[in-house]
């Protein structure tokens, strides 16, 4: 039987916020928002018991294979319980102000995003097309 109670971790609380800044950092999108799908699960799989199962040990691998390059510095300031972002670094950084543009430059040609949006709509432009909707 399990019994409901209020733990405050503070501590705990201040670490998961700041290797979250990391992880926003140094992972891809993609990738970063997998892994926070993935802690959801994880969670449920420790809460009930289920630490020595096949899933738990593969969900631990694909975070352990995501948290090679998540590391770095951190600076937090902390007041009246609010938990406020005052800088983070890492070697690891997927930012770089080089690429990080929206002036006209030779990092990044503004007509590819078109291409882009084309592609990446098609599915949803040839569904229209077919006329099947959802919403019915």
């Amino acid at each position: 039987m399990k019994s409901r109670g209020v733990y405050e971790t503070p501590g705990g609380t201040i670490l998961y916020h700041a290797h979250n800044k990391l992880e926003e950092l140094c992972l891809d999108k993609e990738t970063y928002h997998y892994k926070q799908q993935i802690a959801l699960k994880f969670a449920d799989l420790v809460y009930n018991g289920q630490w020595f199962t096949p899933l738990r040990q593969a969900l631990s691998a694909f975070v352990d294979s995501t948290q090679e390059t998540v590391t770095g510095d951190v600076k937090l300031k902390l007041y009246k319980g609010n938990i406020i972002d005052a800088g983070v670094t890492s070697p690891y950084s997927l930012y770089d102000e080089e690429i990080a543009t929206f002036d006209e430059d030779e990092v990044y040609n503004q007509a590819d995003s078109a291409g882009f949006i084309n592609l990446f709509g098609l599915p949803i432009k040839v569904q229209a097309k077919k006329g099947l909707t959802y919403d019915k």
